[in-house]
């Protein structure tokens, strides 16, 4: 599989937008194409799912370790894999590029094509990009300019080529018609956007008509295949129902296809269905936005009956962020599950945002104590629970700040914290053997 990197040297830069509209451009060419994202984003990735007809996966070298980005990668299938960058090129963890775009690209050995939004810039563009190419020498093949007049490109392209290295391979006209909207810092979700595939074939005209499409895919690079380290039990004993609908949407392949390898996995909708599936062994909710969807979530008590008394009777359970929300009393307008003592508030800012590290408090009957996590938090809400917390969660890459949160009650274990099982295989493994320990039809 070729591959290459999509990068930027800011957030906003464009990157998603083209990344989008290289990927249809080239499935009409007739490539299979594979996505990627690096970093956590899971909603980049439903785009690239959308598109692809797919799963996109996440490269998260902080939360995966290099084994599983490799694992994870050599997942891909297709002609041709396109990696959508996470931030800037060299934005990482803290002081230094770990973690970033450029890291991963040095770790797969992917080249890089630079997505760039000029504003009022005409040769000051020409030292930002040869700062970009020169920090850490990263393998840059080539600009993209991005929501320009055709005007401002031809200055821009004499002046690029004319004082860097790098190739410029044309430019996205400004027009809003391809305009996506966006939610706490990033974009909407795929599902929710009605005309995206309009918006989608818009823009891939733009780049079949102001792009050079035959030199950027000259660019890529045969990348090597890797053997995957995470080979689990093929028994597949267990019963997994997970949600799965537009207010649950966030899980990354990899942990669904971990546990695919102990059990088989069911999806269910919160918005949807009654009951839940049955004779499950264990229940994963995810991540998302309950809160956009909060009443027709409240509406259906028959399931949010049924979840509560489960899980009171002993279901193990794991949920992440939007699916802690789900499992407290709900907001001060509409009840959820009610299955933790406290409701959840929405902030008008991020509450928390980035990578962290999760440090088991004390000892319970599903974790060590000191047992580490690594994970990482978006979330504009809070909880105010009655429970006690167990996790110490930890940030010291810029300066520290520490404070406790999830929570175990039964065999639930609910958190903020978004988690990838690849790089946290002792967390997976104690969920596993909560199921396998207590699971075995909870029919209420």
């Amino acid at each position: 599989m070729k591959s290459i990197i999509i990068s930027s040297n800011c957030s906003g830069g464009g990157k998603s937008t083209f990344t989008l509209a290289l990927m249809k451009a080239l499935i009409d060419r007739g490539y299979d194409v594979q996505g990627f994202k690096a970093g956590p984003d899971y909603i980049d990735a439903a785009f690239h799912t959308h598109i692809c007809k797919k799963a996109s996966r996440n490269l998260d070298l902080f939360m995966m370790g290099e084994d599983g980005v490799k694992t994870s990668f050599s997942k891909g299938e297709g002609d041709i894999g396109v990696i959508e960058g996470v931030m800037g090129l060299y934005d990482g963890l803290g002081y230094d590029s770990r973690y970033s775009t450029y890291h991963l690209s040095k770790v797969l050995n992917i080249p890089i094509i630079l997505v760039i939004t000029p504003k009022a810039q005409s040769n000051t563009i020409c030292a930002e990009l040869l700062g970009l190419l020169n920090y850490e020498n990263a393998d840059i093949k080539g600009v993209v300019l991005n929501n320009i007049t055709e005007g401002y490109y031809k200055l821009l392209k004499k002046l690029i080529e004319k004082n860097t290295p790098l190739k410029v391979f044309g430019y996205i006209p400004a027009d809003k018609r391809i305009a996506i909207g966006s939610r706490h810092l990033g974009l909407i979700q795929s599902s929710e956007v009605e005309d995206l595939d309009k918006k989608i074939s818009i823009c891939s005209k733009f780049l079949q008509e102001h792009l050079d499409l035959e030199e950027i895919i000259k660019c890529m690079k045969e990348t090597e295949n890797y053997n995957s380290t995470f080979i689990q039990n093929k028994d597949r004993k267990l019963r997994i129902a997970y949600a799965y609908d537009k207010a649950f949407s966030f899980y990354y392949k990899d942990n669904l296809e971990l546990l695919q390898t102990v059990g088989d996995m069911i999806p269910f909708s919160p918005l949807k269905d009654k009951k839940l599936p049955k004779d499950i062994d264990f229940l994963y909710i995810g991540g998302g936005y309950p809160e956009v969807f909060e009443e027709e979530l409240s509406n259906n008590i028959e399931l949010l009956v049924d979840i509560r008394e489960k899980l009171q009777n002993g279901l193990p359970a794991y949920a992440e962020c939007g699916g802690l929300m789900y499992l407290t009393k709900g907001s001060e307008k509409n009840s959820f599950v009610g299955f933790f003592n406290g409701f959840y508030k929405m902030s008008d800012r991020l509450v928390n945002f980035g990578y962290a590290n999760l440090k088991v408090a004390e000892s319970n009957h599903i974790f060590k104590k000191g047992l580490s996590i690594n994970c990482h938090e978006f979330h504009k809400s809070y909880v105010k629970l009655s429970e006690q917390a167990i996790y110490c969660l930890s940030k010291d890459y810029y300066e520290e700040k520490k404070w406790h949160c999830g929570y175990i009650k039964n065999n639930v274990i609910a958190s903020y914290a978004h988690v990838h099982f690849y790089g946290n295989m002792e967390f997976f493994n104690s969920l596993v053997n909560l199921a396998y320990k207590k699971g075995g039809n909870y029919n209420g």
